[in-house]
This record gives structure tokens, C-alpha cells and sequence, in this order.
């Protein structure tokens, strides 16, 4: 009887799980399901709502943003809603899936009613979402080559607190001559301060800056200093300031520039100032007829002379017969173009020149150069570096000879020791022609030479 009622009591505990397991596993019409991966659970449980009967209900409609959810609104089939624990109110989005559906479409809520359109600002935000999944390369490439720079903005900066502000020509060139002229400047300051400004003064706009300013005639009256360095940089800078630069080179001629030169030339000085004086005047003397005829009336011949004769100054005797030849071949050159002009005109073609060309014609006629060599012995002197071991000093020496050959020629028959010194020369250079075209050199700087020399031996032997 016991084991009886044990029995039915572990049935009917039996049949009460079964039913317990069974209401425990239906459904409730109302129940909330969480919705997996939510990233915002600060605010609240996201759930999906399933089941409802929405007939009844007032629909809502929701958007992209979290809505307040009103009592008896039905919400769409997956739509977002959750519990905001702040307010205690449920909120209500759209669900990924159905966005993206809202985009792909076309379609838009608003009130209930679906518009096949997009407004304005609709389309500026794709457009925006568009362009920031796009990478340019271009622009990339661009933002690369700028993040390898600073800005020049910055450079400035940077430029100003190290003092180092970026000076024009101009600037530095007033700057170097304040310092040359502050008194409390050593001789070692104001030598740097002419060598800088050399290297400017080579510009021609430079140059001529540096009339405007005073400059020339400042460094014009430092050849008059007592202290040799300070007379050799400021050849150095008149040199370089007249070279080729026809109005900077009146300003020196009206300065009293040449005669200082001469000056320096005709006393004693050492080898090195006298070289920067030489390519002074040399400069001032190129392509400047007036300043020739000035030389001459100065007597700059016979102070080349004295100095060609002078034992030491060897060095400096190339660059004295090259001043010498630069003023020979200048006039013939000018000449021979109007002899040429004259021509020309004859056969019928019309060629006007300008006043300053007749006036370039007129002054160079006024030159009267090789009367004076010949006069004062030029054409015994120059054959004497024929015995220099140097080929440039004999090239130079020859294309002088040639270019004197109309008033030396009784001269130079009658100087054994030029002719001995010819024909050595030709031997010699016979055979350095010989090694030229050995290694494939048909018209080398050696027969060039030797060209020289068969052309006074030729003109020589001429009646």
C-alpha cells in the first residue's frame, strides 16, 4: 500500500514538471527579446518587438535617430526600442537593415507618407559619407610632398628670431660699405668687406648701384691708402666693377681712377697689388677709346715700359703685352667693320649707322698707339718673351708681334736674336704637331702656335 501511494505521488510531481517545462518554453505574445552585439548599453536594452497586433495601434514611423516612443504606438517589424533609463521612456529607430533599405530606395518617412526624393541636404550628407570613403590619391600624394616642408611662413619665423633676415643685393652692398667706413672697423674688417663686395659688383646693376651710392669714388680713394692690402682689394673691386660696363666705367675715368693706377704702377709695390692693378686697368681700358687716349695723354705707355724692364716683375710681363694687344686688334676690329659698312653701302644695301657708332669711330681714330710702341721700343722688347718656357706667354708674344708687324717689320729683319729664336720655335713646334696628330688632334692648340710662327717667318721675309 505504501510503495502504491510513493508511486502516484512521483507521477503526479512528474506530470506537474511536464507542465511547468511546457508553459515554461511557449512564447508570451508580449515578450522582449535582447538583441545581440548593442553598443549602447549605457543607455539602455535594445529589444525587438514581436508579435503585436498592430491593428489596433497607432503605427510610428521611425527614422535613423532614437524617437521617444508614445504609449498604444505600434512600432514596425525591426525597428530598434529600448528602455531609457534616464527618462524611464522607450525609444524607437530604425534597425540597419532597414536604413540601409531607406538609402538603396530612395524613399523617405516623414509623417506616414513616403516621397520617392531626396532633399538637398539629404543629398549633400551622401554625398559627404560618399566622398569620406574615398581616398584621393593625388591628395595624398600632395599632403606627402607638403608634410616633407615647412611652410615659408614659418621658415620666416625662424629666420627673424635667429636674426637672419634675407638682405637683397643692395642691402648688403650699403651694409658692407658702412662697415668699411665705421671707424672702429680693423684693417681685417674692411678687407673682407671689399673682397664682399667684389663678388657683387661683377653683376652690372650692382656696379652701377654702386655709383649711386658713392661707392666708386669710395673705393677710388682707398688705391690712395697707406696699407698695401687695403690698395690691392680695392683694384680688385674697380676691376671687376668697370669690366664691361660702359657707364660705371666713365664714373671711374671722371673719378680719377686711371691716374691712380698709373700711379701705383709707376712706384714700388709688391708683385701682388701691382697684378690687381694691371686687370684694373686693363678693364677700364677695354672697349673705352676715351679712356685709351687718356692713358696715352697720362704717358701709360712709358710707365708699362719701365715696368716691363724692371728685374722681378717677370710675371706681370704677359698681362702688360696683353693690354698692349687688346688695344692694337680693338681698333683694327672697328675699323675693318666700317671699312666693311663702306663696302656694303657701294653694292646697294643701306646701312645707317647710329651718332654713337660715328662717335665710337671718331675716337678710336684719335688713339695713336703703335707710333708710341715704336717709338719708346716695344719692337725689341716684346721678342724677348719668345724665350720663355711658357706656351702661353710665347702664343701672346707672337699674336703681338703680328699685330705690330706694319711699323716693326724694318726692326724685327734686323734683330738676329728674333729670327734665331723663330726658327727654334718652328722646329719645336714642328714636332709637338707631330705628337698632337698622333694621338688624333688635327688642329691643336700646338699648331695653332706653329701658325704664328710660320706667319712672321713669311711676313719677315717680305719686301
Amino acid at each position: 500500500m505504501q510503495k502504491k501511494w510513493r508511486l502516484g505521488l512521483s507521477i503526479a510531481l512528474w506530470l506537474v514538471s511536464v507542465h511547468l517545462i511546457c508553459a515554461h518554453n511557449e512564447k508570451s505574445p508580449t515578450a522582449l527579446s535582447i538583441k545581440e552585439g548593442s553598443d549602447d548599453h549605457s543607455k539602455g536594452e535594445e529589444t525587438l518587438l514581436e508579435d503585436e497586433d498592430s491593428e489596433d495601434l497607432e503605427v510610428f514611423r521611425p527614422t535613423d535617430k532614437w524617437q521617444t516612443l508614445k504609449p498604444g504606438q505600434a512600432v514596425p517589424a525591426g525597428s530598434h526600442v529600448r528602455l531609457n533609463l534616464q527618462t524611464g521612456q522607450r525609444e524607437v529607430k530604425m534597425g540597419e537593415e532597414e536604413v540601409l533599405k531607406y538609402w538603396s530606395d530612395g524613399n523617405r518617412y516623414s509623417d506616414g507618407t513616403m516621397y520617392p526624393s531626396f532633399t538637398a541636404e539629404e543629398l549633400k550628407e551622401a554625398l559627404k559619407k560618399f566622398k569620406k570613403g574615398m581616398d584621393d590619391p593625388e591628395d595624398s600624394k600632395q599632403s606627402a610632398v607638403r608634410a616633407q616642408f615647412r611652410p615659408i611662413e614659418e621658415l620666416k619665423k625662424d629666420m627673424e628670431a635667429l636674426d637672419m633676415l634675407v638682405e637683397t643685393d643692395v642691402q648688403v652692398m650699403r651694409r658692407l660699405l658702412n662697415q668699411f667706413n665705421n671707424t672702429n672697423s680693423t684693417t681685417e674688417e674692411k678687407i673682407t668687406a671689399l673682397l664682399d663686395l667684389e663678388y657683387l659688383v661683377h653683376q652690372v646693376d650692382n656696379a652701377q648701384n654702386l655709383v649711386s651710392m658713392g661707392g666708386m669714388q669710395l673705393v677710388i680713394n682707398v688705391l690712395n691708402s697707406t696699407d698695401i692690402r687695403l690698395q690691392e682689394s680695392a683694384a680688385f673691386v674697380l676691376g671687376s666693377a668697370v669690366s664691361s660696363n660702359p657707364s660705371v666705367q666713365i664714373e671711374a675715368i671722371e673719378g680719377g681712377a686711371l691716374q691712380k693706377l698709373l700711379t701705383l704702377l709707376a712706384t714700388k709695390r709688391p708683385t701682388s697689388v701691382k697684378k690687381k692693378v694691371l686687370f684694373a686697368v686693363a678693364s677700364l681700358l677695354r672697349h673705352f677709346p676715351f679712356a685709351q687716349s687718356h692713358f696715352l695723354k697720362l704717358g701709360g705707355v712709358q710707365v708699362l715700359n719701365e715696368l716691363f724692364q724692371t728685374p722681378g716683375t717677370e710675371p706681370l710681363r704677359v698681362r702688360i703685352i696683353t693690354v698692349l694687344y687688346d688695344m692694337i686688334t680693338e681698333k683694327v676690329n672697328i675699323l675693318m667693320a666700317a671699312e666693311n659698312s663702306e663696302l656694303i653701302s657701294q653694292v646697294g644695301m643701306d646701312i645707317i649707322p647710329d651718332s654713337s657708332h660715328q662717335e665710337r669711330l671718331r675716337q678710336y681714330a684719335e688713339v695713336s698707339l703703335l707710333p708710341v710702341l715704336v717709338e719708346q721700343g716695344w719692337c725689341s722688347l716684346v721678342p724677348e718673351l719668345l724665350v720663355s718656357p711658357e706656351h702661353d706667354c710665347r702664343e701672346k708674344a707672337l699674336r703681338t708681334l703680328l699685330a705690330m708687324m706694319a711699323q716693326c717689320q724694318t726692326q724685327y729683319k734686323q734683330n738676329p736674336a728674333l729670327t734665331a729664336s723663330l726658327s727654334e720655335l718652328q722646329i719645336q713646334y714642328q714636332e709637338l704637331v707631330l705628337t698632337e696628330q698622333d694621338v688624333g688632334e688635327q688642329d691643336g692648340y700646338f699648331a695653332e702656335i706653329l701658325a704664328l710662327v710660320d706667319s712672321m717667318v713669311v711676313k719677315m721675309r717680305q719686301v
